[in-house]
């Protein structure tokens, strides 16, 4: 056949095709676009459909769920139906949390994070694998190879977390049925872990010094238990030595311990390494032996074997040579009998008296006095240790000054020593006016008229009262000035007079110090001047007209805008009032808000001076929509537009909201009431697709704003 013949036989099917085409194309052009029931799902449709059917899908899908999504499928997961987790046509959708298709059979006792103890590759848990175990309760010894139901009991209604993590929560049957030692009997503690480990039950350690108090030491660590706790008596068991060996202590001769009243505390001479070998230190006493005492034997003391309440005073064993000495004689002079005052144990005698250790110790001349001069009549006990018991001749006979007269005290000590007895020095300075600058040269005459030693005053007007009423510049009595002169005058110089007036309630600062004191203190007038400023600043309250003080009604406190440095210009600090000013504020005209100049009672919140924006304001309309008054909620003070909602009963700004929504109108489609705000506009599930992911979920309803309930955070 040759090439025309051939070009004529395919031209009706091309032709043919042509037609079938261009008919195909002119239907596509007149049909609607068709949506993707899956959502954003970008594969080709023939990966997973036939040319023949939407249904059923190809045999081998070419859809691979680890590359294609976010959800690799791994262990059990690769087995499970498509259908099971999409449970809609929109596949994105599927959650991708265990708790989401896993029910919580732990009660949320454990959280929703069901792969902090499970896994893909199977359901099934071992003790291992939970990791927070260890944070309260340790899986240690046998404890890591029990079950969890062995602890955790009842399945589903187990109880995970506030289980308590005592032993005997578990193990008290085996604590009240141990018969080895009757654990009840015995009171013993229901801690365990005290003796028993985890390793072992049975293998068992008891600490006798932790926790009975008893620490076994020498002999006491090989006896059996039943030797001290006989017929298994734990409670109430002697811990002291006494306890268990009365009989010992009984029996004892040398010495007799009972008759003799030794103490019945046997560790005082005796220890658990040896009983026999016992000792007795006489200085854990309370009487330890030193000097002659060491050499002593125990009977001269302990007379007829008594060591129990014996005295432990001199006079107990010394009394005897007490009583027989005469120089001097002790009894006759009423020593007292605490011969350690003076005699010692290395020696009886001689003895020594530290007169520095009595109530007056000697010194100067008392050293080399002799006993008997103020010791008359060996009398030891009631000597007075005034110095007027012995030189009370000596006072009564000075003329220079006479004391008598003079109504001076016998205390000698004030101007006497003991070192010599003249001359005598007076320390003005000891007594209450120490004398300084002219007062150190002035004659004591001058002061102690007629030798008034006892009554002279101590003020500055008792000597200087004529020179107060005789002052004219200013006159002192007419100010009303205080006669306390040292305030102004000092010792050194009583011409040179200054007047500190910050020592005053009023200190002196700025334009107050070059100012005269006839300018505030008028007509002498010092002692009852007020301190505050409208006393002197009045007219210039009064008469101020930018703004008028009076009629705007200023307080009157002029050191709220002016100081003392100069009155004029004032400032004002908006600061310390009720409203600061903050942005725009700062910068806008006084009147703009004190309107014929009123500044008491301005109201100070943003809708007194807003109104007008609040109620023509459109976008939204804030009186349809029912928007609080509260301007400051969404408005600043540094700029009125541009306010921003701060939305925070659901976040519009953040997470799967944050920059899908355009206008307020988007949610809010009632511009007169923004609680409507329907979720299914935007959210479009159907009740056949979200009823079933909702069974068993308490007062769940299909509505439009029903999902807020729940999803605050979605």
């Amino acid at each position: 056949m040759d090439r025309s013949s051939k070009i004529r036989r395919r031209l009706p099917i091309v032709l043919l095709t042509a037609a079938l085409i261009g008919g195909m194309a002119q239907q596509n052009m007149q049909r609607a676009p068709v949506r993707s029931p899956h959502g954003s799902l970008n594969i080709a449709c023939g990966n997973c459909h036939t040319s023949i059917g939407w249904k059923p899908l190809r045999a081998v899908p070419e859809f691979n769920h680890n590359r294609e999504t976010k959800y690799p499928l791994k262990g059990m997961h690769t087995k499970v139906e498509c259908a099971q987790c999409h449970a809609n046509m929109i596949f994105r959708e599927a959650a991708t949390r265990c708790a989401d298709c896993h029910a919580d059979i732990h009660r949320r006792q454990l959280g929703a994070k069901c792969e902090d103890c499970h896994s893909v590759k199977g359901w099934e848990v071992k003790t291992q694998a939970v990791r927070q175990h260890s944070a309260r309760f340790p899986l240690m010894g046998a404890h890591a190879a029990v079950d969890c139901e062995s602890c955790h009991k009842g399945g589903g209604a187990a109880q995970y977390t506030g289980l308590s993590t005592a032993c005997a929560s578990c193990h008290i049957n085996d604590f009240t049925n141990t018969r080895t030692i009757n654990h009840t009997a015995a009171r013993f503690s229901v801690m365990c872990e005290q003796c028993h480990a985890s390793d072992n039950w049975l293998s068992v350690k008891f600490d006798h010094a932790r926790f009975t108090g008893f620490a076994l030491v020498g002999m006491h660590t090989t006896l059996d238990c039943a030797s001290c706790h006989a017929g298994n008596r734990f409670a109430g068991t002697p811990a002291s030595c006494f306890g268990c060996h009365a009989k010992e202590f009984a029996a004892t001769t040398n010495p007799p311990h009972a008759a003799a009243g030794i103490s019945t505390d046997c560790s005082l001479c005796h220890n658990s390494s040896n009983w026999l070998t016992s000792t007795f230190n006489h200085n854990a006493s309370k009487f330890p032996l030193t000097g002659a005492h060491v050499s002593t034997p125990c009977a001269q003391c302990h007379v007829n074997n008594q060591f129990a309440n014996l005295a432990t005073q001199c006079s107990a064993c010394h009394l005897n040579v007490y009583q027989a000495t005469t120089n001097p004689n002790h009894v006759a002079a009423g020593f007292a009998t605490t011969c350690e005052s003076c005699h010692t144990t290395a020696a009886w005698s001689p003895a020594a008296f530290n007169h520095a250790t009595s109530k007056f110790p000697l010194t100067g001349a008392h050293v080399n006095t002799p006993c008997a001069q103020c010791h008359v009549n060996n009398n030891y006990v009631s000597t007075s240790t005034l110095c007027s018991s012995c030189h009370l001749n000596v006072y009564q006979t000075a003329a220079n000054p006479n004391h008598v007269t003079a109504g001076f005290p016998t205390t000698c000590e004030v101007c006497h020593g003991t070192t010599t007895w003249s001359p005598a020095t007076f320390n003005h300075n000891a007594t209450q006016f120490p004398l300084t600058g002219a007062h150190v040269s002035t004659p004591c005459a001058q002061c102690h008229v007629n030798n008034n030693y006892v009554t002279t005053a101590t003020q500055c007007a008792g000597c200087h009262l004529a020179t107060f009423n005789a002052t004219t510049n200013p006159n002192h009595v007419t100010a009303g000035f205080p006669t306390d002169c040292s305030a102004c005058h000092s010792t050194k110089d009583w011409l040179g007079a200054v007047f500190n007036h910050n020592n005053t309630r009023f200190p002196l600062a700025g334009a107050h110090l070059p100012l005269a004191c006839a300018a505030c203190h008028a007509n002498g007038q010092f002692a009852t001047l007020p301190t505050t400023c409208v006393s002197c600043h009045l007219t210039n309250f009064t008469a101020t007209t930018n703004p008028p003080h009076a009629a705007s009604g200023f307080p009157q406190t002029c050191e709220v805008c002016h100081n003392v440095t100069a009155w004029s210009p004032a400032t004002f600090n908006h600061a310390t009032t009720k409203f600061p000013l903050t942005g725009v504020h700062v910068n806008t005209p006084c009147a703009s808000c004190h309107i014929g100049n009123v500044f008491a009672g301005t109201p100070t919140d943003c809708y007194a001076c807003h109104k007008t924006e609040y109620t023509t304001t459109n976008n939204p309309n804030h009186a349809t929509a029912g928007y609080p008054t509260t301007c400051a909620t969404c408005h600043t003070t540094t700029t009125w537009s541009g306010a921003t909602a701060t939305h925070t009963w659901f976040s519009i700004y953040s997470g799967r909201h944050n920059k899908v929504w355009t206008t307020c109108a988007d949610c809010h489609t009632n511009s007169a009431d923004y609680s409507v705000f329907p979720c299914i506009n935007c959210h479009t599930h159907t009740q056949a697709s979200t009823d079933p992911h909702h069974r068993g979920v308490r007062n769940y309803v299909y509505a439009p704003t029903a999902c807020y309930g729940c999803h605050r955070g979605a």
